[in-house]
């Protein structure tokens, strides 16, 4: 087995401020709280390595497509994503008697405040992201009848506009997809009001990436496979550089990394710092 010769990390990877954040409040509430199990409402993040510990931790994940959730709570801690949740929802957690820990990335807190106050000065609401994801949804949900645009030959595909409107994005969008969405749409819409929400985490992640790029013969993007920003991370390794690989842990290595000289390592917004010290040191192993 080969060994890398030099493995360098990109300066800016790995947990963003909200997933850490929602990973120390199921911390906390394990240790606070003696009702068992401590829900999470949707995956609190994105990488099954640390899903797998927090499940072992005594976490179990409600809604959708997980374990269904309790006609009464009892008193039970039920924690929000960093992605959040529709008013709606929240309502209805509170109603079946749910301990609620609130923790929804604060940036995602503006966005959803941000598009309740536009709806409710006349605007229609419009959102760039992936339709799907999570925050979309909670943010959605602030501003009934919103339109979310995957991207800009999604936004020719409409039909009907307004005289005016508000276009947030997902905080963990590019701004040259965010960019060509805004563009598109300011040929059909008079006034055209765009906001900045994408978090400045994502393009420090994107940079970084791009200095990566040039000092490296591959890239190893580390993160769980149904996390976007790890997947929009990879797409762009690609772009970058000819050698590029998106894996969950050490354990999905490619025998073809281990024919470089030198490895860059950058890791998604939830992907926990021991993953990638595991990927590391595998890759210094003969």
């Amino acid at each position: 087995m080969n060994r890398v010769i030099q493995i360098i990390r990109a300066d800016v990877m790995g947990y963003c401020m909200g997933v850490r954040r929602a990973v120390q409040a199921a911390e906390e509430a394990l240790l606070e709280t003696p009702l068992r199990p401590v829900y999470t409402y949707g995956p609190l993040i994105h990488n099954p390595v640390a899903l797998e510990r927090l499940e072992k931790a005594g976490v179990v994940v409600i809604g959708e497509g997980y374990e269904p959730v309790p006609d009464d709570f009892g008193g039970k801690t039920v924690i929000l994503r960093a992605h959040g949740i529709p008013p709606a929802e929240r309502q209805e957690l509170k109603r079946r008697k749910a301990v609620i820990v609130d923790a929804t990335c604060p940036r995602v807190i503006s966005s959803q405040k941000r598009a309740k106050k536009y709806f409710d000065d006349g605007f229609s609401v419009f959102l760039a992201g992936d339709r799907a994801h999570g925050e979309m949804t909670s943010i959605s949900g602030y501003a009934p009848g919103s339109v979310i645009f995957q991207n800009a030959e999604e936004v020719e595909q409409h039909q009907d506009w307004p005289e005016k409107a508000v276009l947030l994005c997902q905080t963990t969008m590019k701004q040259s997809e965010y960019d060509s969405i805004a563009t598109a749409l300011a040929h059909h819409v008079p006034q055209l009001l765009v906001l900045k929400t994408i978090c400045p985490a994502t393009e420090e992640r994107q940079q970084a990436l791009a200095e990566l790029a040039a000092q490296v013969d591959g890239i190893i993007v580390i993160g769980g496979k149904s996390s976007a920003n790890t997947v929009r991370l990879y797409l762009s390794a690609k772009a970058l550089c000819p050698n590029a690989w998106h894996i969950e842990t050490e354990n999905d290595i490619p025998q073809e990394a281990r024919s470089l000289e030198r490895i860059g390592l950058t890791a998604g917004a939830s992907t926990p710092e021991d993953v990638v010290d595991a990927v590391e040191k595998a890759l210094q192993k003969e």
